[in-house]
């Protein structure tokens, strides 16, 4: 039992570490926290400091919940408990010890947890949020769409560790993401520069809010 423990508290301290704000700061001045939607996730950091930092932050954030969800494993922990070390650090990157207990919205962080649990999973999880973001051009939707079809993958093999999980994360995602569905709803929401949606604004309608969004 004191093993567990201590193995949850690392995986904890993994989630923990907020890679989008310390890659900001130590490479380019930069605090995303003050700037664009203020999010420490990937999203933001690609916006704010380009697609490498951007894809740097999201390859971490993957990684390290991949490897809090292997902790149990390569300490000879099995059964369910994967699942459960995934959580605490997703926990972790919500709310961490090192950002005064908050942090960000785990997309990416709960993705490593999928990756290191079930890679299949994974692949249709990811393949479902490419393809939602280049249909609708918003991040945040293809974020939650990619929760709700792994709650119906999860329901067709009845894995019943994965549903009960995979439904928490969903509502947990989709409470962190109220802001996002509002501005969804309205039309508000922040838009990818690719992607149909925006090509359909940009190229047909002509939209001004595709200006505004070029300008933010």
């Amino acid at each position: 039992m004191f093993k567990i423990i201590v193995l949850l508290i690392i995986a904890y301290l993994l989630g923990s570490i907020l890679n989008g704000i310390w890659i900001g700061k130590l490479f380019f001045h930069v605090d995303i926290t003050r700037h664009g939607s203020k999010n420490i996730g990937a999203t933001n950091t690609f916006r704010l400091l380009g697609p490498v930092a951007g894809s740097l932050v999201m390859i971490l954030d993957i990684g390290k919940g991949y490897l809090a969800t292997w902790l149990p494993t390569l300490f000879g922990i099995h059964g369910w408990y994967p699942l459960v070390f995934g959580v605490a650090a997703i926990l972790g990157h919500t709310f961490s010890i090192f950002y005064h207990f908050k942090g960000g919205k785990a997309v990416a962080t709960s993705a490593g947890m999928l990756m290191a649990y079930n890679l299949s999973f994974f692949m249709i999880a990811a393949v479902t949020f490419i393809a939602s973001i280049f249909i609708t051009s918003m991040v945040s939707l293809g974020s939650m769409l990619g929760f709700i079809i792994i709650v119906f993958s999860a329901c067709l093999i009845h894995d019943n560790a994965l549903i009960i999980l995979a439904l928490c994360l969903t509502v947990f995602i989709f409470y962190l993401h109220r802001n996002n569905i509002h501005k969804i709803l309205n039309g508000s929401e922040n838009l990818t520069d690719w992607g149909l949606y925006y090509w359909y604004l940009k190229y047909v309608k002509k939209s001004p809010r595709v200006l505004k969004h070029r300008r933010r």
